[in-house]
């Protein structure tokens, strides 16, 4: 057996747009229910949600049948986090919060194999079909996608060098821990913020490094998709389903002559 292809790596690197989508509902009953939807990639959340390695496993092993490669956001950039979500067999990862060149170093070290790398070597993982893929070992440090987040506007102002860094293959702005780091917590959206994040971005892309985002405003998303934003995610499944079920009573509220509380 031969490990197959990453998807999503594959498209980033040849620039095709991804669109995605952020699963932060600790359940794998949940992860299907969005994985079936078809977006090209899940961001499968750990730093903002009430997971852990167990959970993350459900929801990979929910969203594998469906097509969408899964991404996931450890907590930290913690060697040991990685090495065991690699094993269980996470396509790619999302790292929090990298602030250096340094860091974002670290972060590609703990995706590779020595001699290129620190993770650690296990046998039967499900990584690679408990040891049925035989050329697991040759081909991982490639297919696994690394991705490195600038949340700040010291990253931002390094967010070139920090994409420039071999085996880093995406650079993702976090637009709403930039803002609350520019003194405009909430205010995400603001022109001030994506004042800021754009001409980063743009130097990234004149580069060739694929740039993401999660913005929940659709509009907005397939605008940065229009322009040149390689991988964009468009929406949370807690906000979907809390929105559906606020229209929901909305609309049953109206008919009856109730209002929403």
């Amino acid at each position: 057996m031969k490990m197959v292809t990453n998807a999503f790596l594959a498209a980033i690197r040849e620039g095709r747009p991804q669109v995605g989508l952020w699963v932060s509902m600790a359940n794998n009953y949940s992860a299907e229910v969005v994985a079936s939807a078809g977006y090209d990639w899940l961001l499968v959340d750990m730093e903002h949600s009430p997971s852990d390695m167990n959970t993350v496993l459900g929801q990979l092993q929910a969203i594998a049948p469906h097509g969408s490669t899964a991404i996931v956001r450890p907590p930290w950039n913690d060697t040991v986090m990685v090495k065991r979500l690699l094993d269980v067999g996470a396509p790619g990862l999302l790292f929090p919060m990298v602030q250096s060149v340094d860091e974002a170093q670290a972060a590609v070290a703990a995706c590779r194999y020595p001699p290129n790398g620190v993770r650690g070597v296990a046998g039967s993982i499900r990584a690679n079909n408990f040891g049925r893929i035989t050329d697991y070992y040759a081909n991982a440090d490639d297919q696994t996608a690394v991705i490195v987040q600038v949340e700040s506007r010291s990253a931002v102002a390094q967010a070139l060098e920090i994409g420039q860094v071999d085996g880093v293959d995406g650079v993702f702005f976090g637009p709403a821990d930039i803002a609350a780091d520019m003194g405009l917590l909430g205010k995400h959206m603001s022109d001030d913020v994506w004042n800021l994040i754009l001409p980063a971005a743009r130097k990234l892309m004149n580069a060739g490094i694929p740039v993401g985002t999660l913005v929940t405003d659709p509009d907005f998303a397939q605008k940065l998709l229009a322009e040149d934003f390689t991988f964009v995610a468009c929406g949370t499944d807690t906000n979907l389903l809390a929105k559906g079920a606020d229209a929901l009573l909305a609309q049953m509220r109206a008919a009856t002559g109730k209002e929403t509380t």
